[in-house]
């Protein structure tokens, strides 16, 4: 089957290019949705990544209407391939992996994504490096330890406190309620 997706980011948008064009381009069913880009659940496009099946077409008007991000892209074209489904992108033609071209494409940018991601750890990994050469460690910086709120979070947990009630009235995360226990020798 072919599918196509169409995303518009607001209610005051018309979905009715891409749904047309969707149609035009011989779409056996259409799946729409007004929702952010940003929005890390689409309905409507976990609908259509359910109903995949090896040999089905995906076909959408923008790449930008399936991700926002190059990474999230990618990704979702690798499950793509990986399960034997196509992909056709209307406006970037150069995005149809039901075509050989399109497909030689598609492996050229996920050997460069691949290699953004190696040559990104390694960065990191030599910066951690240098920074422990010169004597810093990494992580998060440590918050200032609050003495008073220390020993009655204390007083609250040996009370038997919800966790939830003693985070409320102190005013601090759930971590930091079991690092004041343990810097305070209380066993949790």
């Amino acid at each position: 089957m072919i599918f196509g997706y169409a995303r518009v980011s607001t209610k005051d948008q018309n979905l009715d290019l891409q749904v047309d064009a969707l149609l035009k381009e011989g779409c056996d069913d259409v799946f729409s949705e007004k929702i952010s880009g940003r929005s890390e659940k689409k309905p409507k496009l976990e609908e259509l990544l359910s109903k995949l099946r090896d040999g089905d077409v995906v076909v959408v008007y923008s790449l930008d209407r399936l991700g926002r991000t190059s990474k999230e892209l990618i990704s979702l074209l690798s499950d793509f391939k990986e399960k034997g489904i196509q992909f056709k992108s209307l406006q970037e033609g150069i995005f149809d992996t039901t075509s050989p071209m399109g497909e030689a494409v598609f492996q050229i940018i996920a050997v460069l994504k691949a290699m953004e991601v190696q040559v990104l750890s390694e960065r990191t990994k030599h910066g951690l490096e240098a920074a422990r050469a010169r004597g810093r460690k990494g992580g998060r910086p440590k918050g200032s330890y609050d003495k008073n709120k220390a020993a009655a979070a204390v007083t609250l947990y040996k009370r038997e406190l919800p966790i939830s009630e003693i985070t409320g009235s102190l005013k601090i995360s759930r971590s930091t309620l079991y690092q004041y226990l343990r810097n305070e020798g209380v066993k949790v």
